[in-house]
């Protein structure tokens, strides 16, 4: 048995003030993400649904392509933020860096809200939609790693991936909020949507804001962050520290991370797809995208209890594996769909997300930060999380692409099936972390 697997003695159980601290950590993580990601999402289904004729009026094809590029734009800004708010969260404090991201998320999401349109003001309007773009991924470049860190680190040493996983359902519920936002949205007249309507939700991001500042002020930082600190074992610049002693462990995170482009395929580009290919209404669509990631919701806690039991890697791997069988299966539906004989995309989509891809994304949030030491532990899952990302951040535009004009629903489940397994394949030679005391992460992962 490796040393990675041996379980370590049992804990102290800790006192109550320690676990009312994982619980607000927890709670403060869930909320935060879910008004980040809401912030973050909404755009995505604008994209799909709203924004070409409005910002990119090209013709054909073409013009729904850039549509959906801008979604991918703000992945390429990522590893930026997440070496900046790492930098902030590891030397500074987890805090501070979590303060500044939600403002940053919540004032770009506004301003995209009250940009002029293409017949307006010309290459201004997509230029500064591109630009609020760049902003966001600055800010989620540092958003999910550094909530699910502070929630890792503060939580009971046998229910990491419980309390770690309230971080990523945080996310998801921020997507079941940006697509159920624009249901009852997309019941008004569709002149209304295209000049004022597609903007409520941006403009509600004030108050996204706002609230998730307060809920903000009451984290504490992390015993083991405090312990780093006082014995003056904080790296000065942790991206040159990661690089130096965790290049391989950065690699394989970041190929674990390529399984999240299934997000993008399913709530933006098979919205494109289901309504424009299949015929399907846009309700109809917005509808199994909800359903679907509430769902994944219910499932991300109780798999991150799992994998406190079973270890991390049996669930990752396995919800990748479900993910490669399934999406070629909701592709192949979707394509041959028609209004009113759309059950088995129905069934067939709450199985890859409900299920399968909540196997993965529910694990991730302490498999991940569990490979670094808490001195360059919000930098390195911060990096090697976005790094994988801009590939993800991108698979609605390559998606499109592939699609072309000749309906090619095998070529896009090829690739998002090809990612998935790049996934699988790195949690297998990632070691085991989920029985090493908090203590202890990062000493054993670091060749």
């Amino acid at each position: 048995m490796s040393s990675s697997q041996t379980a370590a003695p049992a804990a102290a159980p800790p006192t109550p003030e320690q676990l009312q601290n994982a619980r607000n950590a927890a709670t403060s993580g869930f909320v935060g993400t879910t008004l980040e990601y809401y912030d973050f999402y909404i755009f995505a289904t604008a994209a799909a649904l709203y924004l070409q004729p409005l910002f990119f009026p090209a013709e054909g094809g073409a013009g729904q392509i850039f549509a959906l590029a801008t979604v991918g734009v703000s992945y390429v800004t990522r590893p930026l933020g997440a070496i900046m708010w790492g930098w902030l969260g590891d030397v500074l404090g987890r805090k501070t860096a979590l303060m500044a991201c939600i403002v940053m998320m919540g004032v770009a999401t506004f301003i995209i809200g009250i940009v002029p349109t293409y017949a307006t003001i010309g290459m201004w309007a997509p230029v500064l939609i591109v630009l609020m773009r760049l902003l966001q991924g600055l800010s989620a470049g540092g958003e999910s790693p550094g909530s699910a860190s502070l929630s890792m680190e503060t939580a009971p040493e046998h229910r990491r991936g419980f309390f770690a996983s309230w971080t990523i359902a945080g996310a998801t519920a921020g997507l079941v909020l940006s697509s159920a936002i624009f249901i009852p949205l997309n019941m008004l007249p569709e002149e209304f949507m295209l000049s004022f309507g597609w903007r409520i939700p941006f403009l509600l991001s004030i108050l996204v804001t706002i609230v998730t500042v307060f809920m903000r002020r009451r984290l504490k930082e992390p015993e083991v962050f405090e312990e780093a600190q006082a014995q003056e074992q904080t790296v000065k610049v942790p991206l040159f520290h990661l690089l130096k002693n965790y290049p391989l462990t950065m690699l394989r995170i970041a190929g674990m991370a390529l399984f999240l482009l299934m997000v993008g395929l399913f709530s933006t580009f098979s919205l494109s797809y289901g309504t424009q290919v299949a015929g399907i209404s846009n309700g109809e669509m917005l509808a199994l995208i909800t359903v679907s990631n509430l769902g994944t919701l219910v499932m991300i806690p109780f798999l991150g209890h799992v994998s406190d039991r079973i270890g991390r890697r049996p669930v990752f791997i396995s919800g990748c594996v479900g993910m490669i069988v399934l999406v070629i299966a909701y592709f192949a539906a979707l394509s041959h769909a028609s209004p009113g004989n759309t059950w088995l995309v129905w069934v067939l989509g709450i199985l890859l997300m409900s299920f399968a891809y909540a196997g993965a994304n529910g694990i991730y949030p302490s498999f991940f930060p569990e490979q670094f030491p808490a001195q360059v532990r919000y930098s390195g899952m911060a990096i090697s999380l976005m790094l994988g990302l801009v590939l993800a951040g991108f698979a609605p535009a390559i998606a499109q692409a592939i699609n072309g004009d000749a309906n090619n629903w095998l070529g896009v489940s090829l690739f998002a099936a090809g990612g998935i397994a790049v996934s699988a394949l790195c949690a297998f030679l990632t070691p085991e972390t989920a029985k090493i005391p908090t203590a202890e992460l990062g000493q054993r992962t670091r060749r």
